[in-house]
């Protein structure tokens, strides 16, 4: 939490001197309108997040539920989560993005945030010298990093990216145990489905669910959004 109050003041520091605004820029107030599309972009992703994991319980993996799992361990990771989220949002769809949308245009802005965050993830996964697993992580996060941005830029909220960045990683990283912060909600307990399954079958289970999180919201938001005069500035 500490980290985020310095994000939030180093924020405020730049929006000051470059733009002379402050950090309502952002957003981040709560209305009935944000949390209510908060809530949906966060099912959505979860959906799609799960339906990897509920395709290989189909094919024969299973899934128990973690014998020391609590109310404090589900508050514990859901907390975790929420502030590595809104550390990264803070970084990558901020008032940084905020500052390029604005000076370099909406297309430019968002890429150059994509890209960013997709160097970034090298350093967090700690895989800088192996050239296809940089490529390959390169090109995930950063089509991810360009749906977050691509959210705030539309909606000129961090509510959106938040949102759907939360909603993916709460999901995998903890209900189905599959980040590096230990175990949580369910924890994995038969051999892996793999030699059962075609390749369509495997190659489904393993891109559907990023495909299909990130195609379903970009649409969600293209419709809500759908031209510079719809963007929003009612939030």
């Amino acid at each position: 939490m500490p980290g985020i109050i310095v994000q939030l003041i180093i924020s405020w520091i730049i929006i000051r001197l470059v733009e002379k605004k402050d950090l309502s820029i952002l957003r981040l107030w709560p209305s009935g309108k944000k949390l209510a599309w908060f809530v949906l972009f966060f099912l959505v992703t979860s959906f799609f997040a799960s339906s990897g994991f509920l395709l290989r319980i189909y094919y024969g993996e299973r899934w128990v539920l973690n014998p020391v799992f609590s109310f404090s361990l589900l508050m514990d990771g859901l907390w975790y989560n929420i502030k590595s989220v809104l550390y990264e949002e803070l970084i990558f769809r901020g008032v940084l993005l905020y500052i390029l949308v604005k000076r370099l245009g909406i297309n430019t802005g968002i890429i150059i945030s994509a890209v960013g965050f997709g160097i970034y993830h090298w350093f967090t996964y700690e895989i800088l010298g192996d050239i296809k697993m940089m490529l390959f992580i390169f090109f995930i996060t950063g089509i991810a990093g360009l749906l977050y941005a691509y959210g705030y830029a539309k909606s000129n909220t961090l509510w959106i990216p938040i949102a759907i960045h939360l909603g993916w990683n709460f999901t995998r990283n903890f209900i189905f145990s599959d980040g590096n912060i230990g175990n949580g909600v369910l924890i994995y307990s038969k051999p892996a489905f793999t030699s059962t399954v075609s390749h369509f079958i495997y190659y489904l289970i393993a891109y559907f669910p990023m495909m299909g999180a990130l195609g379903i919201n970009w649409l969600i938001i293209k419709k809500k959004y759908n031209g510079p005069e719809k963007q929003n500035t009612s939030w």
